[in-house]
Order: structure tokens, then C-alpha cells, then sequence
């Protein structure tokens, strides 16, 4: 299971911080994703965190977002900095078998998201 928290309303230029808490399965052996979806759109790649660490962003957030993990936790981060409106969406967390994919369908597991609102 895994539960997205963090969302909200924040002005262009801020920053907002997402959580994801994972409970259930073997998280050091996950790669971890966070997505986002728009109405009528597809639900696209934001950035994650292999199992190994290493990490992986979609070329509109590079630079502005950051994914971290905390194993003993269970928990995987997104740090939002530099917030545009077009980063309006429901965000989602998502997790496969160790290997990070950038595909939606590649992924298994997934939080009921949370929305995030970046007012101009």
C-alpha cells in the first residue's frame, strides 16, 4: 500500500515537499515514481529512485525537483522547488521491482495520489 501525502495550493515559485509511506512490500528492493495526470491526459513520468539510488526526471521538472528515499522508513520524497501552474496535477506514487521505469503501465502499486495547485 502506499499513501501520497504533502499536496496543496502554493503560489509559482514556491516549493512543496510530497510524501509517500509504504507499507507491505520489500521497499529497499523498489524503484520508486512519482507521476502526475490532468484532466483528459495521460498520467506522465515526474522523477524517481531506483532500488540502487540512483535517480531519474522528466525533462520538465530537471533541475526543480528532487526524489529521495528513506529505506528504514519506507518512505519516498519529492522535493517541488520552483513551482510553475503548468506543474498543476494530481500527483501520484508508484512502485515496481527494482528497476525505474518512466511508463505508467510498467507499475503495479500505486497511491491514490494527491493534488497539487500552483496558483500564477
Amino acid at each position: 500500500r502506499l499513501v501520497e501525502s504533502g499536496g496543496g495550493l502554493v503560489q509559482a515559485g514556491g516549493s512543496l515537499r510530497l510524501s509517500c509511506q509504504a507499507s507491505g512490500l520489500a521497499f529497499s528492493n523498489y524503484a520508486m515514481a512519482w507521476f502526475r495526470q490532468t484532466p483528459g491526459k495521460e498520467r506522465e513520468f515526474v522523477g524517481g529512485i531506483a532500488w540502487t539510488g540512483t535517480t531519474d526526471y522528466a525533462a520538465s521538472v530537471k533541475g526543480r525537483f528532487s526524489v529521495s528515499r528513506g529505506n528504514a522508513e519506507n518512505m519516498v520524497y519529492l522535493q517541488m522547488n520552483g513551482l510553475k501552474p503548468e506543474d498543476t496535477a494530481v500527483y501520484y506514487c508508484a512502485a515496481r521491482w527494482k528497476i525505474l521505469l518512466r511508463t505508467a503501465s510498467d507499475y503495479y502499486n500505486w497511491g491514490q495520489g494527491t493534488q497539487v495547485t500552483v496558483s500564477s
